[in-house]
């Protein structure tokens, strides 16, 4: 009979202390976020992870491939493009878009930027670039100067563009 209540004496003691262990694990894991360290925080990106965004992009635009280039838009992007009116709100009007731009085979050049980060998910980069173009039909070469804004967004771990406006530079007056 000692024996049957030792028993009950030990699993009673062994089920408190994993009640225990349980609570305590998660109290831990509900750290208030002012107490949290910079190791436990998501950092926000430096201004160089952001510029760094625009040269994935503008090496997408180098495949020639237009579906490469709308991988890089959000599902829920807006883009207001450079050479058209046409304002895309869609995966397919984005690629439709590309599939005309890159037949041009554009290479972007940043002149001026000014990057602004939010938060550790969200970040501005806007300013000027240029493309030169190629004309597909007669080789011409031309340069498009613009101004851009692009809206980036930390979504599933991945930075997307979730709007994207660039327009020709007006005509100096």
């Amino acid at each position: 009979m000692q024996r049957h209540i030792r028993t009950r004496l030990v699993t009673a003691t062994a089920a408190v202390l994993v009640a225990a262990g349980t609570i305590t694990a998660g109290v831990s894991t509900a750290e208030p976020e002012h107490t949290k360290t910079t190791a436990t925080r998501s950092a926000k990106p430096t201004k160089a992870q952001i510029a760094a965004l625009f040269d994935g992009w503008n090496a997408a635009l180098q495949t020639g491939d237009p579906d490469k280039v709308a991988d890089r838009y959000a599902k829920d992007a807006v883009l207001l493009p450079t050479l058209s009116a046409e304002i895309r709100t869609d995966r397919a009007g984005i690629v439709d878009y590309f599939v005309g731009f890159l037949a041009k085979k554009p290479v972007g050049v940043k002149v001026r930027t000014v990057i602004n980060v939010l938060d550790e998910n969200s970040a501005i980069d806007t300013g000027l670039y240029e493309f030169h173009l190629t004309d597909p039909v007669t080789g011409a070469k031309s340069t498009a100067e613009a101004r851009y804004t692009y809206e980036y967004e930390k979504r599933g771990g991945k930075w997307l563009i979730v709007n994207h406006h660039s327009s020709l530079l007006p005509t100096e007056s």
